[in-house]
């Protein structure tokens, strides 16, 4: 029975229930990193940064000590924002939505959104977050065209319009579509925080509408910058932690911009959470980042140079991370890697050449070089046999999982693979037993990769082998990503291999984007994704009836704040992708090293790790990691 339409209310007191607890001022313990500049009065005492009702963890640690980390280039340092994971609201362990910035969510069908801020919550320079904050953003920044030529980000547009925005009081703003917009949430408590807000109190002395916009030009110019508007969306830089001034509400802040080879990160002396014992978090006072060759994290950890690292390590690292654990003094958790696959091989349907077009486009084509992989070989060589086989498709802890989803199509039977090629007529063939095509070429596929993962090229050398035996030859062809992403655009690509769905653990209220044809970033589709992107303009129209039934689809999702009628749009896309495999998955559950010195805890031992939705170890919460003892705390270098 479907379920009736309802008002959601995420509410901190009900949804955070083990969150909630009481904290009592007289309670809080300052921690010792701000002692001087409580005492020199350059900072109030705790009970006056707090927010009135902050979060109270569950979590029992100690304040102190720096992590250090490696980064394989000063601009990725940006990653912070995603697994240091502060949102207006975001997932818990659970992958519930739950209020975390905000004190309290209504949510009335996925229409009206009423977001509902802590009393005296400040950013980390101690201004206000205030409503102020939300219509600055939406008023001065998203709708101004200087700063935002685009407009509105489009997950925020229902239909082509925009919300109703209001200031309900300094606390409070509402968002109000006519039709439900099911993606803002969602969104919002995604790995790449959209930031519907700013730090306005800072930012207006950039803004032409609050200062003089004369002297702004000329203090871009000073700083060769086009304009004001330059100058304001480089200090205005959320994501990137390129302005140490800009205010933060992470449980760290950025202390030193780039050029540089070691990036300081200071606890947030107004941070919104604490712990059952009075202490706020987080308990450790610097993230260090160093800047590395990306090839020698390994040897790093090895090395016992590294407190906390997983972000540039893979299963190929896991030997030589394991034989330093006893002698350098740290141990590697290993998590199960939630993506669809591994190694997907996607089939151009846009290609523009004609032959490999209509070869792309018959089902039959794209099973047969599916049942031509021993997977199960694929998985010894690759994944120490540890892996999943079959399809790209979601993993068995999402909710929405069906195991026939992921072994239709996708066992080893290369007969049926031949007899499939045969009905379509690719009978003919050389001498040395390769199938030829319609016009007479080898049907030679040009697998195009970015060349970044050595498992995709080693996996793409043995599916050659293997489709050698049902007569297709595979030429591999690494090349940088941009040229790659460029080709594919064009539709000068046949088959491209990559890793196969970032979010491989959806829930129903999570957008099914990647499974419809709706991004140009997808390989199987680059130009019906650039027709939905840019509404017609560019690209082609969808010209297949199943790939056009997973646009109605997600139309259907979007449609609607049912979550059962949510549920089945998912479960009918899942099963439409497993029935034409328009991306051919093979293994996966690949295991992520995640290297924890000794002495730092707070990490679960084995939890999924993912980009989307979990943030990497966003979810798990690293401002709750700690030290368990003095010497721990010791920076390293």
């Amino acid at each position: 029975m479907l379920l009736k339409a309802r008002t959601q209310k995420l509410a901190l007191a009900l949804a955070l229930g083990l969150l909630a607890l009481p904290a009592m001022a007289q309670d809080f313990k300052d921690a010792p990193f701000f002692a001087e500049q409580v005492k020199d009065k350059k900072l109030p005492p705790l009970a006056e940064r707090l927010p009135k009702d902050p979060i109270v963890v569950k979590s029992t640690g100690q304040y102190g000590g720096d992590i250090v980390t490696l980064v394989p280039r000063a601009r990725d340092i940006r990653y912070i924002s995603t697994f240091t994971y502060t949102r207006l609201v975001g997932y818990d362990q659970d992958l519930q939505l739950q209020p975390d910035l905000l004190e309290k969510l209504d949510d009335e069908d996925d229409r009206v959104f009423t977001f509902t801020l802590r009393a005296g919550h400040r950013w980390s320079d101690g201004s206000p977050f205030t409503a102020e904050d939300f219509r600055y953003y939406w008023e001065d920044v998203a709708q101004n065209q200087d700063l935002s030529p685009a407009g509105p980000p489009e997950f925020m547009m229902v239909d082509g319009k925009p919300p109703r925005f209001e200031v309900l009081d300094e606390r409070t703003v509402r968002y109000t579509w006519d039709k439900p917009n099911p993606r803002f949430l969602p969104q919002l408590a995604g790995p790449l925080d959209p930031g519907i807000y700013r730090a306005s109190a800072y930012l207006k002395q950039f803004h032409a509408k609050y200062a003089d916009k004369a002297a702004l030009d000329e203090k871009a110019k000073q700083q060769k910058l086009k304009s004001w508007a330059a100058l304001h969306n480089r200090m205005d830089d959320m994501k990137e932690q390129t302005n140490p001034a800009l205010p933060t509400l992470m449980p760290w802040r950025v202390m030193n911009a780039a050029p540089a080879n070691r990036f300081i990160f200071e606890r947030n002396p107004y941070y919104h959470r604490v712990d059952g014992q009075g202490l706020q978090l987080p308990y450790v006072d610097r993230l260090i980042m160093d800047v590395s060759a990306p090839g020698l994290f390994a040897a790093k950890a090895n090395a016992g140079e590294v407190d906390l690292l997983f972000r540039g390590l893979s299963m190929s690292d896991i030997p030589v991370l394991k034989e330093g654990e006893k002698a350098k003094g740290y141990k590697t958790l290993l998590w199960p890697y939630a993506r669809g696959t591994e190694l997907a091989l996607y089939p151009n349907l846009n290609t523009v050449d004609p032959v490999w077009r209509q070869l792309n486009r018959d089902v039959r084509f794209r099973r047969a070089l599916s049942l031509g992989i021993d997977r199960k070989t694929l998985n010894n060589a690759l994944l120490f046999g540890l892996g999943t086989e079959g399809n790209n498709t979601i993993v068995s802890e999402s909710p929405l999982f069906k195991e026939e989803l992921r072994t239709m199509n996708a066992g080893y039977d290369p007969a049926e693979a031949s007899r499939l090629l045969d009905e379509i007529g690719l009978t003919k063939r050389n001498g040395a037993g390769i199938r030829l095509l319609p016009d007479g070429r080898e049907l030679e596929i040009i697998v195009e990769t970015d060349g970044e993962s050595s498992l995709v090229v080693d996996g793409l050398t043995l599916i050659g082998e293997f489709w050698r035996e049902i007569g297709v030859r595979l030429f591999v062809k690494p090349q940088d990503r941009t040229v790659l992403r460029n080709r594919s655009y064009a539709g000068l690509t046949v088959m491209v291999a990559a890793p196969g769905l970032d979010n491989a653990v959806p829930t129903a209220i999570m957008p099914p984007t990647e499974l419809a044809p709706m991004r140009q970033d997808n390989y199987t589709w680059p130009k019906w994704g650039q027709h939905v992107e840019t509404k017609g303009k560019n690209g082609e129209q969808v010209d297949i009836p199943e790939a056009q039934r997973l646009l109605d689809l997600y139309t259907t999702w979007m449609g609607t704040g049912n979550r059962q009628v949510q549920r089945d749009a998912w479960s009918e896309m899942l099963r439409n992708h497993a029935e034409n495999q328009w991306a051919i998955g093979t293994i996966s559950g690949a295991l992520q090293p995640i290297v924890v010195r000794n002495g730092l805890e707070g990490l679960p031992a084995k939890e999924l790790y993912s980009w989307e939705p979990t943030a990497m170890l966003g979810i798990y919460r690293l401002d709750e990691i700690h030290w368990n003892k003095a010497a721990g705390k010791e920076a390293r270098r």
